[in-house]
């Protein structure tokens, strides 16, 4: 499949809000910045939630429509840093679409690209270590790495494998993680989203 429009963009954002789902408990676990109050899992899995009952029920097939429907969802009830931090990733993701009904896997990156521009844009103080870094690097590999005609699976295993990486580099940016032994929940739940 070398492009995605918007049917299967809403069978991935439910798939990955389903991984999330049956995971978000190990990412609280996670959850000792900014604060350890143990909820990162749970705010993003809310978040996630709201974003794809926004979806769930319609037939649309235009990308941009779905994009951005499901970003409105995630903003509308995007919850502590985390949820707000990936509702800023979509609706980036959204604006890139704007206006296509569907997209290659040059324009399925350059989408990730703005996601992460606007995540960091959302931000007041952007934190290295954090899922910021991990979008920031996942999406460059992204970028670095799309060739025309690329399969769209292909965009996503070279997407996931790169976060995760990314995800295994954060405490080394991060001295609480690295202290308490844990990689960063919020990276680690987008790359559950990811992975889903």
């Amino acid at each position: 499949m070398v492009k995605i429009d918007g049917v299967i963009f809403k069978r991935m954002i439910i798939s990955g809000a389903n991984n999330l789902y049956n995971t978000y408990p190990e990412i609280d676990n996670l959850n000792v910045f900014p604060v350890p109050d143990g909820d990162t899992g749970t705010n993003m899995n809310l978040t996630m939630s709201s974003g794809v009952q926004e979806v769930f029920n319609k037939t649309e097939s235009s990308l941009s429509k779905v994009a951005s429907d499901f970003a409105l969802g995630l903003f509308s009830s995007g919850r502590g840093n985390s949820g707000v931090i990936l509702s800023a990733i979509f609706k980036g993701f959204a604006e890139a679409l704007k206006g296509k009904d569907s997209t290659d896997a040059l324009g399925f990156a350059d989408a990730f690209v703005m996601g992460r521009k606007v995540a960091y844009n959302s931000v007041i103080t952007p934190v290295e270590g954090t899922i910021l870094t991990v979008i920031r690097e996942a999406s460059q590999a992204l970028y670095d790495q799309v060739k025309p005609n690329m399969a769209i699976d292909k965009c996503m295993d070279i997407l996931y494998d790169e976060a995760m990486k990314s995800l295994a580099r954060t405490p080394d940016l991060l001295p609480v993680l690295k202290e308490v032994g844990v990689v960063d929940s919020a990276g680690a739940g987008l790359c559950k989203i990811l992975e889903g």
